[in-house]
């Protein structure tokens, strides 16, 4: 783990011989710092005081909070099912301690990143759980700057996968072509919905938003928006969760549909007037 190098900002692996820049921050939904491009990985994260932190955020779901670690504090979720664990999005950062707190939660049978910006270290941690599958959107393969060794690439627009029984993912796309959502269905039968960036969740848990990118404010079209929410309804789920910590507690399925119809209503001009 500690020759494995990854961007500083974003947290992505990356693969020698390395490139100038970080291709994924170089792209306009991301960014590279003024100070220039920085590389580093775990051992130096490590030094730094890097460490994960994992708390139940329901029964089935546990979040990992990442403290002190390289790239953009994205929020993992660990689904715990009976037929295995699945992480999606993946984290930052890995060292002993970290492996041993997940494999005393029930390893990782699969990983799932909602798009590129969450590939984070998921050959590594694939890696220390048997070379458990990645999965990997078909659209956003040549994102990679690691190839896992167990790499599974998919479709997904149209048709959905299975990743383990109960928990499906399929790609509605937005912020990337290939932006995935994972659904699960828990044990109180409600479904869940881990919509990463391809449904924003707000600090007002009512409402989502949607967005080509997050950090520089890109929007999307009112159509491609729509086109998003029209994807999940084949979902039924009442609790979301981000992939940054906010989410909702209850009626996610109405705050989608709700917020989808606000925002092509804004984009479209329909409140021009109230500006």
């Amino acid at each position: 783990m500690s020759d494995h190098v990854q961007c500083a900002t974003c947290g992505v692996e990356r693969a020698r011989p390395l490139p100038e820049v970080c291709p994924i921050c170089a792209d306009e939904r991301q960014f590279v710092p003024r100070s220039g491009q920085r590389w580093t990985g775990p051992a130096e994260a490590a030094e730094r005081g890097a460490r994960l932190e994992f708390v139940d955020l329901e029964p089935g779901v546990v979040g990992v909070t990442q403290r002190d670690c390289p790239g953009i504090g994205q929020k993992p979720a660990l689904i715990r099912t009976e037929h295995g664990n699945v992480m999606v999005e993946a984290p930052n950062f890995i060292d002993d301690a970290a492996v041993s707190a997940v494999r005393e939660l029930g390893g990782i049978s699969a990983i799932i990143a909602s798009h590129p910006h969450m590939y984070g270290l998921q050959s590594v941690w694939s890696r220390a759980f048997g070379d458990c599958p990645v999965h990997v959107s078909a659209a956003d393969e040549h994102w990679l700057g690691v190839r896992p060794t167990n790499t599974v690439v998919w479709e997904g627009r149209r048709e959905e996968i299975e990743i383990l029984p109960g928990v499906r993912a399929s790609q509605p796309g937005g912020h990337f072509p290939g932006s995935a959502v994972v659904h699960w269905t828990a044990p109180d039968g409600r479904g869940v919905l881990f919509s990463g960036d391809t449904i924003g969740a707000t600090a007002d848990p009512r409402w989502v938003t949607f967005m080509r990118s997050f950090p520089v404010w890109i929007p999307l079209s009112g159509s491609v928006v729509q086109r998003i929410a029209d994807h999940v309804e084949r979902y039924e789920f009442d609790r979301l969760y981000g992939n940054f910590g906010s989410g909702i507690p209850d009626g996610a399925q109405d705050a989608v549909r709700r917020s989808a119809e606000r925002y092509a209503d804004w984009v479209g001009g329909r409140y021009d007037h109230l500006t």
